[in-house]
């Protein structure tokens, strides 16, 4: 297989066959310097491209982060009441009744490991009055910033 940037599904498939095929010719490990490990670590390398740009996987629900991060830990609502400012506060956030606040989302970060992109990611709540947005947006850096990013325009 020639090696080149994947631009087409086609492409996409074929890199992994091959990774397949290389992995499983031969019985013994694959030596990282060898050329059958340099293909594939390029091969991969590659795919991991396609496949970032290609299927982005969106950040969590950060009550679902939170969630799957106490279930990791094997941790219950009372272990983290402290994280939270108390066991109702942390039920009230973990059922959605009460918002993350600033200190809440530092310390999960800090004592849980939660990246912050988790935490703060998908608060659809949080958003400008038209008319602030319009103002906002009426800036040329600004404007410049979100017509080149995927930035979400809430």
């Amino acid at each position: 297989m020639k090696t080149k940037i994947l631009k087409t599904e086609q492409g996409y498939n074929e890199a992994c066959e091959r990774i397949y095929a290389l992995i499983n010719s031969s019985e013994n490990a694959i030596e990282s310097d060898s050329p059958k490990g340099e293909e594939v670590e390029l091969l991969s390398l590659l795919v991991e491209k396609y496949e970032q740009e290609n299927f982005p996987i969106a950040a969590p629900n950060p009550i679902e982060a939170i969630k799957f991060r106490m279930e990791q830990m094997n941790l219950k609502q009372v272990d983290v009441a402290s994280l939270f400012g108390g066991k109702t506060r942390v039920s009230e956030v973990l059922r959605g009744k009460r918002p993350l606040t600033l200190k809440m989302i530092t310390l999960l970060n800090r004592y849980l490991g939660i990246p912050l992109e988790s935490l703060v990611v998908g608060n659809k709540d949080v958003k400008l009055d038209p008319e602030k947005r319009e103002k906002l947006l009426s800036i040329s850096s600004i404007k410049e910033y979100f017509s080149g990013s995927s930035a979400a325009m809430i």
